[in-house]
């Protein structure tokens, strides 16, 4: 009967608020003035009343129509703003890392399992997709490309003054349950156009002062880099016979080769300038740095839309935020890899020419230091060839050769 009694209550009330007398206008005034608390004035409609008070000079002060929006109280508004400043900072300083050897810190908001699990699919649509093409573990290429990367997986170790935290090098099967054009729409994904024309001009990024002010900022805070991402990680390589002139290493320690690169690269210093760089693209996480900046981009490229043309935003964005920030991904990956491959005993000189080279077949031009991810390949030798990192490997490689290990110098 509860029901009941609350639907015959509402029901009454509804019936008196129609049916009860409205006092005049004039006997409303004279309430107000002597008093300052809300009365209803009767609207012009018969739907409902407004409330207003009077002031001290007689003046009405009616209440607002409809419902008032809780940004309207500035004290929600500042609830809002500090909680989420609260939130933003926690995230920032819950997620931020320092790279090895650069010691520049990055916001990764991907963690460590999710990036090897993304690395992990990865690679098995490439094997999907490349059924067939994937050379046997026993072919002669496969081999040393094998070989090379073991060298260099254990110049890792070293440089971080690890003991054994991954299995040993493995190599991968055809086995794979995605579908093909997954797998060849991913290689694509990772090959890069470029046009060729005439630029002049300076760019922040393509310098390494940077490299050197980061790691002096770090050696004085005495920050600690993060590498718990490379513990226990199943390193495996796959060389895929195809014309395609790339090679990369995907989040999780999976190398793949492809003997296009090989026809143009013959040698084993050749071979490992190559996979050092890839390998320091995992050491560095930078597939999980750029996830998080693809968001933040994302994020800001909405907001903008509502101001600016949605072409523009896009050209500008990519200018300005993603490609600098991809080439100074790069720049970094060229160091660390470097270091890797003196401490594995090849020799670093050979590195410069390798990146040179590399521009030579992709098709280079001065528009690639601005309108590419990567920087120009004459670019990237002139860096290396300057850089005080290179005096850094060659001493290293020197102690390697002469069978005195160097440990830790990524720390």
């Amino acid at each position: 009967m509860a029901w009941y009694r609350r639907s015959k209550l509402g029901f009454d009330t509804i019936c008196r608020y129609f049916t009860a007398p409205k006092p005049p206008i004039n006997q409303l005034s004279k309430l107000t003035s002597a008093s300052n608390n809300p009365i209803r004035f009767p609207k012009t409609s018969p739907t409902g009343y407004r409330y207003y008070y009077v002031d001290s000079r007689q003046v009405r002060h009616f209440k607002p129509r409809g419902f008032k929006r809780w940004i309207d109280n500035p004290r929600n508004a500042l609830i809002v703003v500090l909680v989420g400043s609260g939130i933003g900072v926690t995230m920032y300083f819950g997620n931020v890392e320092t790279i090895p050897y650069t010691k520049r810190r990055h916001l990764v908001l991907l963690s460590k399992n999710m990036e090897r699990t993304i690395g992990e699919s990865q690679f098995q649509n490439m094997k999907a997709g490349f059924k067939g093409k994937i050379l046997p573990a026993m072919h002669p290429e496969s081999v040393r490309v094998r070989m090379i990367s073991k060298d260099i997986i254990e110049a890792l170790q070293r440089g971080l003054k690890k003991e054994q935290v991954w299995t040993d090098l493995s190599y991968g099967s055809e086995s794979g349950s995605a579908s093909e054009t997954r797998g060849k729409e991913m290689l694509m994904a990772m090959t890069e156009e470029t046009a060729g024309d005439k630029w002049e001009g300076k760019d922040e990024v393509l310098n390494d002062m940077w490299v050197d002010e980061s790691r002096k900022k770090g050696k004085d805070k005495g920050v600690k880099s993060a590498t718990a991402h490379l513990e226990g990680l199943k390193w495996e390589v796959l060389v895929v016979n195809d014309h395609v002139v790339n090679a990369f290493c995907l989040p999780g320690g999976k190398i793949v080769v492809f003997t296009g690169l090989l026809e143009h690269f013959r040698t084993d210093e050749e071979i490992a300038t190559i996979i050092g760089h890839e390998v320091a693209h995992a050491v560095a996480r930078h597939a999980a740095e750029q996830i998080t900046k693809n968001l933040w981009f994302t994020i800001g490229q909405l907001i903008l839309y509502q101001f600016v043309m949605p072409d523009l935003v896009n050209t500008m964005s990519n200018l300005l935020l993603k490609l600098p920030f991809s080439r100074r991904m790069e720049i970094e990956a060229d160091y660390i890899g470097l270091l890797l491959m003196a401490s594995a005993g090849y020799d670093p000189r050979v590195a410069p020419k390798v990146f040179e080279k590399l521009g030579q077949v992709s098709g280079d031009s001065a528009l690639r230091d601005y309108l590419s991810t990567h920087p120009s390949g004459k670019r990237r030798s002139k860096l290396l060839s300057e850089a005080s990192v290179m005096q850094e490997a060659i001493s290293i490689y020197r102690e390697a050769i002469a069978g005195r290990e160097v440990d830790g110098f990524f720390l």
